[in-house]
């Protein structure tokens, strides 16, 4: 199989992934509702497929993931805001990198997705500063998205089995 082939199986894996992760698996939260780990799979396709691919398979497979629970609203705002995470993790982080790195993208894609998700709800949704309720929820999601990420990525790297995915 070709490299390009290849790469754009593993992308719609991963956006497939992205999307069931933040449909299926939810988890309770103490800042009331759930988390899901969809975060875990953003962060994942930005440092396993790069860039490019990275931001495709975390933007359009979280989007879908809206469209799919009837959130359509939000689906633009997360086609923005984890596309660009991917895209951040896969600048900084794709390859062979220090686990600190990793945490430091990690922790910056996260911090960008609770910006984002703060602008996009109090300007375009049309919330204003009643946007700021959601903050404690999207910093959880986001501590729960990295450390899963981590220790995902761990795993697999320990296995070898991130050298079959790329």
């Amino acid at each position: 199989m070709s490299k390009q082939v290849k790469k754009l199986v593993m992308t719609a894996l991963f956006m497939a992934l992205c999307c069931v992760a933040t449909m299926v698996i939810q988890l309770p939260s103490p800042t009331q509702g759930y988390v899901n780990l969809g975060d875990c799979v953003v962060l994942l396709a930005g440092w396993v497929l790069g860039p490019w691919y990275g931001m495709a398979a975390a933007g359009v497979g979280t989007a879908m993931a809206d469209v799919f629970l009837s959130y359509a609203h939000y689906a633009p705002g997360s086609l923005v805001i984890k596309g660009l995470m991917g895209l951040l993790c896969g600048l900084l982080a794709h390859g062979e990198v220090p686990r600190s790195r990793r945490v430091v993208t990690g922790i910056m894609a996260e911090g960008w997705m609770v910006c984002g998700y703060f602008g996009f709800s109090s300007l375009l949704l049309g919330k204003g500063l009643a946007a700021a309720a959601s903050i404690p929820g999207n910093l959880f999601q986001g501590l729960v998205g990295l450390v899963s990420a981590l220790a995902l990525y761990e795993a697999l790297n320990r296995s070898r089995a991130l050298r079959a995915l790329t």
